[in-house]
């Protein structure tokens, strides 16, 4: 099939562009990499009338550390997995990106067109969950930041607004005290997951006898966003990391918290079984092999 007419936009500013999104509201449609939003444009799934392409605007593209790591929107996604700063600030990063579809896909995918898209069961929006990220949104009144957790309204939707777009996106680093693990489960290598999980626990001490003072659990593929397991992660903070019994709780209390969908790749039933198992085994991997910054 082929897209629906359109006309077609390249600023060469963040200024130039959010006039264009002034100017159309929800008749325009931002363009990234295209990796999502060509196949919907192609089934008319989608059918804007203007298509604003990010592609010629320089600032909105690499990787800046500043005691935080920023991700500006149009970096590929390829320059984040192969980032010698990310692999040693961030390297949750690259083991989820790993995941994400096939090597052409990440050479034109974006990192905020992901994010942005917030296909409840990709990668890179949990991770950001789990990370306790920040966007930066651009409008024509200035720039505001939106943490995680309020950034992802229901499916494919965000909290930025239609004349608004993603600038950049900010994260913590990882420190020596942390310790993290990402999981999934999919039909094939490449394939959006059934369900995924992210897990970050920082630890008071080393060794498996190591308290954990704070958790983050993120998944994907259980809800119309991706969401904090928090009920689970209240059961891991406090305990130390040598209980087994308490890393099985919080795995059940996490897949107790959501009622996933079935739909033609996995029953609902399955979805929450699998919840489980991967949290019970990326918090153990998490403490097990290290996986620390």
């Amino acid at each position: 099939m082929k897209p629906a007419p359109f006309a077609y936009a390249k600023p060469e500013s963040v200024d130039e562009a959010l006039a264009i999104l002034a100017e159309h509201g929800d008749e325009a449609k931002v363009l990234g990499g295209g990796q999502s939003l060509l196949p919907l444009l192609n089934m008319r799934l989608a059918r804007p009338s203007v298509l604003v392409d990010l592609g010629g605007i320089a600032e909105l593209a690499g990787i800046t550390s500043n005691g935080s790591i920023s991700i500006g929107a149009m970096t590929r996604q390829v320059e984040v997995e192969q980032s010698a700063e990310i692999a040693s600030a961030l390297p949750i990063l690259p083991a989820a990106l790993s995941h994400v579809g096939h090597a052409a896909i990440r050479t034109r995918g974006t990192f905020g067109g992901s994010i942005a898209h917030a296909d409840p069961a990709a990668e890179l929006p949990t991770v950001f969950s789990a990370l306790e990220g920040e966007a930066v949104i651009a409008g024509q009144s200035g720039s505001r930041t939106v943490g995680a957790d309020d950034f992802f309204t229901t499916y494919f939707t965000t909290s930025v607004g239609d004349d608004e777009l993603l600038k950049e996106v900010r994260l913590r680093r990882l420190t020596p005290a942390d310790r993290w693990a990402f999981l999934e489960v999919a039909r094939r290598h490449g394939d959006f997951a059934l369900v995924g999980v992210a897990v970050v626990l920082t630890t008071d001490g080393d060794g498996p006898d190591a308290v954990c003072s704070k958790a983050r659990i993120a998944l994907s593929g259980v809800a119309d966003v991706p969401v904090r397991a928090k009920a689970a992660e209240a059961v891991l903070e406090g305990a130390r990391l040598s209980e087994q019994d308490v890393i099985a709780e919080a795995a059940a209390v996490a897949a107790s918290a959501f009622n996933p969908e079935g739909d033609v790749h996995a029953s609902a039933e399955y979805r929450k079984e699998v919840a489980q198992t991967l949290v019970r085994r990326a918090v153990a991997q998490a403490i097990e092999t290290g996986a620390r910054s």
